[in-house]
């Protein structure tokens, strides 16, 4: 246990007083905080759609120099001006004289799009650049059918009111969710399974090549005398883990504290990333640091099968196979968390640690379930901990070219 304490001190020294590690770890977070503190010091209403307070004067003449203007040519007779600026309320709507001069206008960039109306239900749409968020022709689609209505019940004596309330009436739902609001919840869960794999990934790789890198500099032949194999495999691997979720904890926490605090100035929009509730983030910080403890112990193992840093990637290669396997497997099947694969992933321990918190978050989970998945997840990281142990004894004093993990189990194998 000693020689554990000396090598998990030396590698959290290591981290923590690594400039760049510190310096990435407190710009994340502050730009983090930047980023979501932005609504109370300028105008992000378009966006937010909530106004900050403070004067308005003045207002309504910059939205007016903001407008785009728009050009049409009422071919057809059936166009009522009025209903297309009530319809795109941001919008100065000029009419032309003909075809020509539509075209013009909006190869010119003096009108942003352009209608021409050559029927009552058909017109023709004029753009320069279209944009992939360009919604005028669904707009002018609803203006179209309402000019039709219109005309049709002019020409018949209906009462185009009365009709359309006969349609158009007004249905309340009242819904009560008596356990878990999947389609709420999706985004938060999508979210955490992104970052739990980038915390897996990318600690799990500096563990690789920082245990590859003592044995390119035959540093490995000093502390293999001082002290065990075992020792080294576990601090490196803790201090790691500790690491990691110190940065991911401060960078999320930081992120999740500044949200709460600008929650009402954001309109809520984010709660569907960052509004997380507690037995989430609990559920999220077991599983999710039991999986990188599981895959961490590996990839420690991985990197002591080769003998230079450039070969780490081709060791762990398989090792990653399975992790992205795991990654695109849960975010397919968010969709449907009752369902039998999403069950089975949430109690293997190569994928419980991001489909059991998803299932918490969405679905319908006993509480045995949590505890035998979690209990399943402990026994396998203690197991890995121990193969990786070994692999690691085996393959630290092994130059030369990379050692195949079959191969390595085989000697291992032999070995008992």
């Amino acid at each position: 246990m000693r020689k554990f304490i000396i090598v998990l001190r030396y590698e959290l020294k290591e981290y923590f007083t690594n400039k760049v590690f510190m310096i990435l770890t407190a710009m994340l977070a502050v730009l983090g905080v930047i980023l979501l503190f932005l609504p109370r010091f300028m105008d992000m209403s378009d966006f937010t759609g909530v106004q900050i307070a403070g004067d308005n004067s003045g207002q309504e003449e910059t939205e007016e120099g903001e407008k785009d203007t728009f050009i049409y040519l009422d071919k057809a007779g059936v166009v009522h001006k009025e209903i297309l600026e009530g319809m795109f309320s941001d919008v100065i709507w000029q009419e032309a004289g003909d075809e020509t001069e539509v075209a013009a206008a909006v190869e010119a960039r003096e009108a942003a799009a352009g209608f021409v109306v050559t029927g009552a239900s058909e017109y023709e749409y004029y753009v320069f650049n279209k944009s992939m968020t360009d919604r005028n022709t669904a707009v002018f689609d609803q203006a179209m059918k309402l000019f039709y209505r219109m005309d049709y019940c002019s020409r018949t004596g209906w009462d185009l009111e009365e009709i359309t309330a006969m349609y158009d009436v007004p249905v309340t739902v009242t819904e009560t969710v008596l356990n878990k609001d999947s389609e709420s919840n999706y985004w938060y869960c999508y979210f955490l399974v992104i970052v739990v794999f980038m915390l897996i990934v990318y600690y799990g790789q500096m563990i690789a090549v920082s245990v590859t890198n003592e044995k390119s500099n035959r540093a490995i032949e000093v502390l293999v005398t001082s002290t065990s194999s075992d020792s080294l495999l576990f601090g490196k691997v803790i201090a790691g883990a500790i690491g990691g979720v110190f940065q991911m904890g401060v960078v999320l926490g930081a992120i999740l504290l500044a949200y709460q605090a600008n929650r009402e100035q954001w309109g809520g929009m984010l709660d569907m990333f960052l509004h997380i509730p507690a037995e989430v983030i609990l559920a999220f910080t077991f599983f999710g640091l039991g999986g990188y403890l599981f895959y961490a112990f590996l990839y420690g193992a991985m990197g002591a099968l080769v003998s230079k840093t450039e070969d780490v990637s081709k060791s762990v290669s398989g090792l990653m196979v399975v992790i992205m396997a795991v990654y695109f497997f849960s975010l397919i099947n968010l969709m449907d968390v009752d369902g039998k694969i999403i069950r089975i992933l949430s109690f293997l321990p190569v994928s419980s640690y991001s489909t059991m918190f998803a299932r918490i978050a969405m679905g319908t989970v006993a509480p045995w379930e949590i505890l035998a998945s979690f209990l399943i997840l402990a026994a396998s990281i203690a197991g890995t901990g121990l193969l990786g142990a070994k692999i690691y004894r085996m393959g630290t004093l092994r130059y030369g070219n990379p050692i195949k993990i079959g191969a390595a189990l085989k000697d291992l194998k032999k070995s008992e």
